[in-house]
C-alpha cells in the first residue's frame, strides 16, 4: 500500500493506493492554515475506514510543491515521520504535475505564490514558472485549469477545478518505485519552494568577520 499526501494549497487531500498505484480510496477537503492539525487525523480516519493501518504502508509519497510554505513543510514532516516509523521508502512528487495528472483535460495548474503572483505549470512545460497575475497567458481565464478556490476567485478563472492531488501522487510514486524501489533520499528530500519565504533573503549578508 502507498500512502499519499497533498498539502501544497488550501485544498488538501490524502490517499491510499495499491502498490501498483491503483486507487483504494482518497479524501479531499479545504482548510485554512490547519494542515498540522488535520492531515494525520484525516489519514488515520481514511485508513480505519478501509480496514488498513500505517504498518501496511510499503511507501509514502508526498507533493513537493511549489505552493503553500506551511502546507508543504507540514506534509513533508509527516511523510518523513511515517517513512521512518514504518521503515519504508519515501517519494516526492511535484505537486502541480500531480494536479494535472489528476485532471487530464486541464491545460494548466496554478498555485498561489504571493499577493500578486502565481506558480504556473502548463501541459507543454516541464517546470513551473512564477508569473504576475496580470501576465497570465491569454485565454487562461476561460480554459480548464486546476487551481485552489481562493486563487481561482482572485484570478477570475471561470473553469477552475480544485486540486485533488493525493491519488495522482500515489500513481506517479508507484511508477517511480517500479523503476527505482529505493525511492528518494529521506535526508535530502525537501519541498521545491522556488523562492525564499517572505522576509528571508537568499543573498549573502556580507563578509564574515572573525573576532
Amino acid at each position: 500500500m502507498i500512502i499519499a499526501i497533498d498539502a501544497a494549497s488550501t485544498d488538501l487531500s490524502v490517499a491510499i493506493a495499491n502498490a501498483d498505484g491503483s486507487s483504494i480510496d482518497e479524501v479531499a477537503w479545504t482548510s485554512e492554515q490547519r494542515q498540522s492539525a488535520e492531515l494525520l487525523p484525516r489519514l488515520l480516519e481514511l485508513l480505519e475506514t478501509n480496514g488498513r493501518s500505517l504498518h501496511d504502508a510499503a511507501a509514502v509519497a508526498t507533493g513537493t510543491g511549489p505552493g503553500s510554505f506551511t502546507g508543504l513543510r507540514v506534509a513533508m514532516a509527516l511523510a518523513k515521520g511515517l517513512a521512518v516509523g514504518v521503515a519504508c521508502p519515501i517519494v516526492g512528487v511535484p505537486s502541480l504535475a500531480a494536479w494535472l495528472a489528476a485532471e487530464p483535460d486541464a491545460v494548466a495548474a496554478l498555485a498561489r505564490a504571493g499577493a500578486r503572483e502565481a506558480y504556473l505549470l502548463t501541459r507543454d512545460t516541464d517546470r513551473p514558472a512564477i508569473v504576475e497575475h496580470v501576465a497570465l497567458p491569454d485565454g487562461l481565464e476561460s480554459s480548464s485549469v486546476v487551481a485552489p478556490a481562493e486563487l481561482a476567485s482572485a484570478l477570475g478563472l471561470r473553469d477552475a477545478r480544485r486540486p485533488r492531488g493525493a491519488g495522482a501522487i500515489a500513481r506517479l510514486a508507484a511508477e517511480r518505485l517500479a523503476a527505482d524501489p529505493v525511492g528518494d533520499d529521506l535526508r535530502r528530500l525537501e519541498p521545491a519552494y522556488l523562492r525564499a519565504p517572505r522576509g528571508v533573503s537568499v543573498e549573502p549578508e556580507g563578509t564574515v568577520k572573525w573576532l
